[in-house]
């Protein structure tokens, strides 16, 4: 690992940390690999914490190897600042790589909670009995089955149609143990008629970092807000519990945009690498 700004330091300790709840971790070369134990989203291979040695292309052949024995996808995923040689490995092995906005939270950031929130909606932290939280879990998988910011025809119906996939119990009982153990919390815009989210996302937290991940749409409720209002709620909850760093990975140079007006700016690049398609 390549010293560079204290923030980008506190974030690879928060990086190798946060998944081992949930996983196994294994070292292949200067990689480590986590590998989930039980259900959940598939995940990946990084850096070794304090890595100072160039990465290779063999040693990114010998970590896909490793994956494809898993079953797991081979997938990868570092700062671009920290470990700066992982790049070049990563696409002489053949890998595409992707880069998205690495943003942290500004000490004066307002962080507006309701920001042109359309009538019949609540933005709020759902607790572990809330009734939303099944379509709270449910709701990024669509979001993310149907890329891009433009409004979809994925609604109400194909959520309440996906919930015993995405939020059955077992993904309940997983979130349930995460927010009572203060590893997750979750927020939520719930359409006030039906009682289901439109929009969520979630917060995983380390001693004082904090990231906001998996914020995603229902299709059909996109361009109205929802989601700067969730990751808004999100901010502001770590704020008020004194967390001191609270960062997220924007998708894509518009979505950068929108955070920097809640308060977040660009620290870096988070780079991730997967086969072609």
């Amino acid at each position: 690992m390549i010293s560079h700004h204290p923030t980008l330091d506190r974030l690879e300790r928060y990086y190798d940390a946060v998944l081992r709840p949930l996983a196994r971790a294994e070292d292949v070369g200067p990689l480590t690999l986590f590998v989930r134990d039980g259900a959940g989203w598939p995940l990946y291979a990084r850096p070794a914490l304090g890595l100072t040695a160039d990465v290779s292309a063999g040693d990114v052949d010998r970590m896909r190897a490793r994956q494809r024995a898993l079953g797991l996808p081979e997938s990868f995923e570092w700062v671009a600042e920290t470990t700066p040689t992982l790049r070049a490995a990563a696409e002489r092995s053949g890998l595409v790589v992707r880069e998205h906005p690495l943003l942290v939270l500004g000490a004066g950031a307002l962080l507006p909670v309701v920001r042109h929130r359309p009538d019949g909606v609540t933005v709020r932290m759902v607790a572990p009995a809330d009734p939303a939280l099944p379509s709270a879990l449910t709701v990024p998988h669509l979001a993310f089955a149907e890329p891009g910011g433009r409004v979809g025809a994925t609604g109400l119906a194909e959520l309440v149609t996906a919930l015993p996939r995405h939020g059955g119990q077992p993904a309940v009982r997983l979130a349930v143990e995460g927010i009572r153990a203060g590893r997750t919390a979750v927020a939520a815009a719930v359409d006030d008629e039906s009682g289901l989210a439109l929009c969520a996302g979630q917060r995983h937290v380390v001693a004082d970092v904090s990231e906001i991940v998996g914020v995603g749409t229902l299709p059909a409720a996109r361009r109205r807000g929802l989601a700067l209002a969730v990751t808004s709620a999100l901010a502001s909850d770590a704020r008020a519990r004194g967390i001191r760093t609270v960062f997220l990975s924007a998708s894509d140079a518009e979505v950068e945009r929108l955070y920097g007006q809640i308060g977040f700016v660009r620290v870096g690049t988070a780079l991730v690498a997967s086969p072609p398609a």
